[in-house]
């Protein structure tokens, strides 16, 4: 018998599946099944190894009605040629850091009104005001009958997004867990001791239905990191800072980059991992950061300018250099503009006797990757990426690779988008430990 429950579920066959039976066995893997399938609009068959079956009623997302939001200072004049999430008045429900989600509004529901309640004006939409409907941005309209400035009150409909999960409980039973509702960020329920999550489903705002791509199987619970014989990375391409990080001699690093750097969370994980591992170390580490811009800003500074490359990077003599530019990544440029400009930095720290440590860039939103999807994407398509592992290995640099780990995050069962606090390009805390991780995976674990 099948279960008709919502967050309870029955095998198909007699008792539960077996976790037992269906361990992995390998250090980091999860517990395998022979598959996972959609049956219903909302429902998932969970088959075993052993045959057996369950099936998991999956409740679609929450409305979540607003009702009377403010806009104190009425709607803005619209703001052309620019970005959706910035063109008016970003409704509250849908804001995600500095941008919005796109589709979680259900663009039909926006009533905006001169009054709370039903005291109010209704105004209508391409007379008085417009809407950005993906985004959820409002904004006046001259030649309404909304004056500038004032004050309108809005009731609309929005869906965030969760996470559910399957979980396996220590008595060896699977069970059907709902995540708490997020604008951007659902985190997937918590598990109590002894349990092991399974899959999880990701119902990422409006839809009708389930569809493949919602479905993320727990296929690893860690990177798997690669394993090395020989030297690490840091002892080949980095050993003046290996020998300052042994021996206690004062090391300064800079942390060089965009708004990802800029915001400083990756950096005192990367602090903290290198105290763990060389307790002598003796680290000084500063940051310069530019939001928004790539290396090609930074060499475009003038002396004097705010983010001069000269003054605000070279000038700081720093022994490691460590390079974060996402913004790269979206550059329109031929491949030999982009080799021509990083060997023009790489001269540069050279000349200042500085090692250097390459970051390729986390993912971001999917269609600016030319991604279709947050599953099955190990492989980082984006172009800039490709060539950053190529120049690091021609010139002999190491490479904190953050791309390979976001890539395989749909195998631990997580949407990477899930991890950016704005819905697109601005990872959280989990996203940043991320980058510090590939940092330090470039080092020994046991340095002698």
């Amino acid at each position: 018998m099948r279960s008709r429950s919502a967050l309870s579920v029955s095998p198909k066959r007699r008792g539960s599946p077996d976790l037992s039976t269906a361990q992995d066995g390998r250090a980091g893997r999860s517990p395998r099944f022979a598959g996972w399938r959609l049956v219903g609009d909302w429902r998932v068959r969970m088959e075993s190894s052993a045959g057996e079956e369950c099936d998991f009623d999956i409740p679609p997302p929450q409305e979540v009605r607003v009702r009377d939001e403010l806009a104190p200072d009425g709607l803005p004049e619209p703001k052309e040629k620019t970005d959706g999430w910035l063109r008016g008045l970003a409704l509250s429900g849908v804001r995600a850091e500095e941008c919005t989600i796109p589709g979680a509004l259900l663009p039909g529901s926006l009533v905006v009104k001169s009054a709370p309640g039903r005291a109010g004006t209704v105004l209508i939409r391409g007379r008085d005001y417009d809407l950005d409907s993906g985004w959820g941005t409002v904004w006046r309209l001259p030649g309404g009958n909304l004056p500038v400035g004032q004050r309108v009150w809005m009731d609309y409909t929005h869906v965030p997004q969760r996470l559910d999960s399957v979980v396996g409980t220590a008595s060896g039973q699977v069970t059907l867990r709902g995540g708490t509702p997020h604008t951007a960020m659902p985190l997937p329920p918590p598990l109590a001791d002894g349990e092991k999550r399974l899959a999880n489903f990701y119902l990422p705002g409006p839809m009708n239905r389930l569809e493949p791509n919602h479905l993320f199987p727990i296929l690893e619970t860690l990177f798997p990191q690669p394993s090395c014989s020989g030297p690490s990375p840091a002892q080949t391409c980095l050993p003046r800072t290996m020998a300052k990080l042994r021996s206690g001699e004062p090391l300064r690093i800079l942390a060089w980059g965009d708004s990802v750097t800029e915001v400083g969370r990756y950096q005192p994980l990367v602090l903290e991992g290198l105290h763990t591992r060389f307790p002598k170390a003796k680290i000084q580490l500063l940051t310069e950061a530019w939001p928004g811009k790539s290396t090609v800003d930074y060499l475009a500074q003038p002396s004097g300018g705010a983010h001069s490359f000269a003054e605000k990077v070279l000038a700081l003599r720093p022994d490691l250099i460590l390079s974060e530019f996402v913004n790269d990544a979206s550059l329109r440029e031929e491949r030999q503009e982009t080799q021509t400009r990083y060997q023009q930095i790489r001269e540069a720290f050279r000349g200042i006797g500085a090692e250097w440590v390459l970051f390729t860039p986390h993912y971001v939103k999917p269609d600016w990757m030319g991604l279709d999807g947050q599953r099955d994407i190990d492989d980082d398509p984006r172009p800039y990426v490709r060539f950053l592992r190529e120049f690091a290995r021609n010139q002999g640099l190491a490479v904190a690779d953050a791309a390979s780990r976001y890539g395989r995050l749909w195998r631990q069962g997580l949407p990477f988008l899930t991890l950016m606090e704005n819905g697109i390009n601005h990872p959280n805390r989990a996203g940043h430990q991320i980058l510090a991780d590939s940092l330090l995976a470039l080092f020994p674990e046991n340095p002698r």
